[in-house]
């Protein structure tokens, strides 16, 4: 689990690409260095993988076909720049919201304007994840936790707006229109629109039994 808070944004070192399997390599900070070992698991721009190789700052992980197809993994390129967050431990402060690594798709940044002192951003996704999206609700892209401002369903749309500091830790200061995302929907609102979707359709259904 991690909590959507992206601790840096580091280099891909080096890039191996294989039939249905990529390595890449990252250079760490020292700060987040402590603890790791082997078959721990890393937000790697919001996607959960597992290191496999540790040799002094350089950390290295595997991404299988599925994760090549599905996430933005699949297209980084060498000297890329990629969020990362260490996996969550008991105590830690949740700052963000649950993140399970596990991404639901890829968004598209249609547009980015910057108006005074503001960065905002819109994404546009498949409309099958709309009905999980809602102004003032959590979304993770690229991992890092982040509050809905506006919503536009019939378009596909979404608007964040960005502080500085997550403008200077995260990729986003450089992302680009045109450029993918990985999102990752909240569980617990997924959960409840499903619920609620559900219950409406069953009664429904009982209500043209009836009938």
């Amino acid at each position: 689990m991690f909590t959507g808070i992206v601790q840096e944004c580091v280099p891909v070192v080096d890039l191996k690409e294989r039939p249905g399997i990529n390595t890449l390599t990252l250079k760490f900070p020292n700060l987040l260095l402590p603890g790791l070992k082997i078959g721990s698991s890393v937000s790697v721009d919001g996607v959960c993988l597992t290191t496999i190789a540790i040799e002094d700052n350089l950390v290295s992980f595997d991404a299988m076909t599925e994760t090549l197809r599905k996430t933005t993994i699949g297209q980084i390129e060498l000297g890329q720049r990629v969020n990362i967050e260490r996996s969550a431990t008991i105590g830690d402060e949740v700052g963000g919201h649950e993140v399970s690594g596990h991404v639901t798709a890829m968004a598209e940044i249609i547009r980015v304007s910057k108006p005074e002192n503001n960065h905002v951003v819109t994404f546009m996704v498949s409309p099958e994840w709309m009905k999980y999206i809602f102004p003032k609700g959590f979304i993770a892209l690229d991992g890092a936790s982040l509050t809905v401002v506006d919503v536009d369903k019939k378009a596909g749309t979404f608007t964040v707006w960005l502080i500085p500091e997550t403008l200077r830790r995260t990729t986003f200061g450089f992302k680009r229109e045109g450029d993918l995302v990985n999102l990752e929907i909240d569980s617990r609102t997924q959960a409840i629109v499903d619920t609620v979707e559900q219950y409406l359709q069953q009664n429904q259904l009982l209500l043209s039994e009836n009938a």
